[in-house]
């Protein structure tokens, strides 16, 4: 079954503070959230102005509060760019700490990424070889956890399919997963229906996004990723990737979180977004269930033969 969250990216730009966003969650009827990790506190964090966590936060009082608003989280961002030479040790750190309060505020997956551009001084291979070690070593405190690490197309060489496949295959670990992501594939001049259908067995957590035909028009194939999707998700130039990925998710009995990425705008341009993605997944949980009573049926018709 389809599930809706939402990232609260989407409030950014609109200052917001981490509970202002499960307002709008409960309000909205969503009961999943997705949030940067902030591994200390900032000015601007404690003045209430973003919509993140601080891992100096207290996890299981942050959770009794998200109880109250009938809202668990789906996934804790740590994408600190794991390419980069800091990633040994700044990256793998921030993953490590986050992926434990994690464990305690009762998230199942941590987000991780790599950076936009091919590491300066490093060759590919070295740069493939030096997140192999951090993410072999991250995985080790993930399986003791039991927290699956999602890897999301976003930079150099997770929005390249070969490299992509390489790093999802860094370890046989059941806990490195794929976190598809519908317009950072698009940006990066992908096709995200042949991304996802080459990893479909992979996907742990999915971010929608929708591309602006402006956007595309004058950044496809040199951004590797967008933060958000800054038109309602639906009236852009890859809704009709979108309902090609839902489809194919329901093919496969994915059973998780479609995470909205889109401009909040103070709350009217993410709602608009919020409508299209609930038609479409009610339209797919619909489907997928019709399809599972068929096969029942198909079972039982075949035992009684």
């Amino acid at each position: 079954m389809l599930h809706i969250g939402f990232h609260t990216d989407a409030f950014n730009s609109s200052y917001w503070n981490f509970e202002q966003c499960l307002q709008w969650a409960q309000k909205n009827d969503l009961h999943f959230i997705e949030c940067g990790a902030i591994d200390g506190v900032s000015w601007i964090h404690g003045l209430g102005y973003q919509p993140h966590v601080a891992l100096w936060e207290d996890p299981l009082l942050l959770r009794r509060k998200m109880d109250r608003y009938g809202v668990q989280m789906s996934q804790i961002d740590a994408a600190f760019p794991m390419s980069l030479p800091q990633g040994a040790t700044l990256g793998v750190e921030y993953v490590l700490h986050t992926l434990r309060w994690a464990k305690l505020i009762g998230c199942p997956r941590v987000d991780t990424t790599d950076d936009r551009f091919k590491p300066e001084g490093l060759a590919e291979r070295e740069a493939l070889d030096l997140m192999r070690r951090s993410y072999r070593q991250i995985l080790e405190a993930a399986e003791a956890y039991e927290i699956t690490i999602n890897i999301e197309p976003h930079g150099y060489f997770t929005t390249k399919p070969d490299f992509m496949a390489e790093m999802l295959a860094f370890s046989d670990s059941p806990f490195l997963r794929l976190n598809m992501d519908t317009g950072n594939t698009f940006i990066a001049g992908q096709d995200p229906v042949a991304f996802l259908r080459r990893f479909q067995d992979k996907v742990s957590h999915v971010h929608i996004k929708d591309v602006s035909e402006s956007l595309a028009a004058a950044a496809r194939g040199d951004l590797t990723g967008i933060a958000v999707s800054h038109c309602a998700i639906g009236e852009g130039v890859n809704a009709d990737n979108i309902r090609q990925c839902v489809d194919i998710l329901v093919e496969v009995g994915f059973d998780g979180v479609l995470s909205i990425e889109c401009e909040g705008a103070g709350g009217p341009m993410i709602e608009k977004s919020l409508a299209w993605v609930r038609e479409l997944v009610n339209e797919a949980n619909a489907c997928g269930a019709l399809q599972s009573i068929e096969s029942q049926k198909d079972q039982f018709d075949h035992l009684e033969q």
